[in-house]
């Protein structure tokens, strides 16, 4: 039995190489994104487990025995889970590897745009003392109304932490039910009123065609002038063009970042270098703890497609 890694950002694959000999299973790294590198390497694999490589119709075309496709991670956006559904192939995610990671992460770049951290960080290290903004852009977050646009396991972490604050939680998530909310400390809100109301956007949702560039110039204009915005999730829930003419205009005060559209940021991007955005390279989720699990999952669910047993977190739909 052959289990084929397309690609992965880990030193080794130890971990995987381990769970998977002990359940007579040969690990095949391929170690590419290039589709037609990815379709010969997928020939044969009875599971197939990816990380950022472009799974599309063609790849899975060319899957002849895969039983499954496991994505390293949360998001599934780089599988095409409907040409996946279409050969009975179940695709499966790990989502619940980095919870409070992200939702630190969170809480972390809220906290940095409030109190302006980084450009007081940088006003010091270059050898000046004093404010390096104005005092209205010092703000404390039980003054605030935070907007949580969805409610799944971490965008329920946010909440969790945000409430703590003492300050007024709105969250929009339309798959959940208004009590599940409130019973939570929030405010259900639809998206019009969350984005109109808050100070602060956070954005927690899927990558999926309805939530693509959901922040787009529209959006932007409905939000308070001044108002921040916090993305975790996915690059493309955000207008990158429309981000910027935002934060030229003073319509944002400043954003935080660990995803972008397109990973990485190119150089010279008008995104960069400035003093009100905050950027991170798609890390929210790292910790030792979270990876290893991450792996392991992943990994365990390669071998129970490959055995035969049911598969938990299947997000397309195929019943195994």
């Amino acid at each position: 039995m052959r289990v084929v890694v397309t690609d992965h950002t880990f030193p080794d694959l130890d971990i995987e190489q381990g769970i998977l000999q002990k359940a007579g299973a040969t690990l095949v790294p391929a170690q590419t994104k290039d589709v037609e590198a990815l379709q010969k390497a997928v020939v044969g694999a009875d599971a197939v487990i990816t990380q950022f490589a472009p799974v599309n119709a063609q790849v899975i075309a060319a899957m002849d025995k895969a039983r499954a496709i496991v994505r390293y991670g949360i998001g599934f956006d780089n599988v095409d889970i409907d040409a996946a559904r279409a050969k009975n192939i179940p695709v499966c995610n790990i989502p619940d590897y980095c919870i409070d990671e992200v939702a630190d992460h969170t809480l972390a770049f809220i906290l940095a745009l409030t109190r302006q951290v980084v450009t007081h960080t940088n006003k010091v290290h270059a050898g000046t003392w004093g404010l390096a903004t104005p005092l209205s852009g010092l703000q404390a977050l039980c003054r605030m109304t935070v907007g949580v646009v969805g409610f799944g396991r971490i965008g329920r972490a946010v909440v969790r932490r945000l409430i703590a604050f003492g300050g007024k939680v709105l969250v929009h998530d339309p798959v959940v039910p208004a009590s599940s909310i409130t019973e939570a400390g929030a405010i259900c809100a639809d998206l019009p009123t969350l984005l109109a109301q808050s100070d602060c956007v956070t954005l927690h949702c899927p990558s999926l065609p309805q939530t693509k560039n959901l922040i787009n110039s529209q959006s932007l204009a409905s939000m308070k002038d001044g108002a921040l915005l916090i993305n975790l999730a996915r690059g493309d829930l955000a207008d990158p063009t429309a981000l910027v003419h935002a934060l030229d205009s003073g319509k944002l005060a400043g954003v935080a970042l660990d995803v972008f559209n397109p990973e990485p940021i190119p150089a010279g991007h008008p995104i960069l270098n400035r003093p009100n955005v905050i950027l991170a390279p798609h890390i929210a989720s790292a910790s030792v703890a979270a990876v290893t699990r991450l792996r392991q999952s992943a990994a365990h669910l390669a071998v129970a497609a490959l055995q035969g047993k049911p598969l938990g977190s299947v997000v397309n739909g195929v019943k195994t």
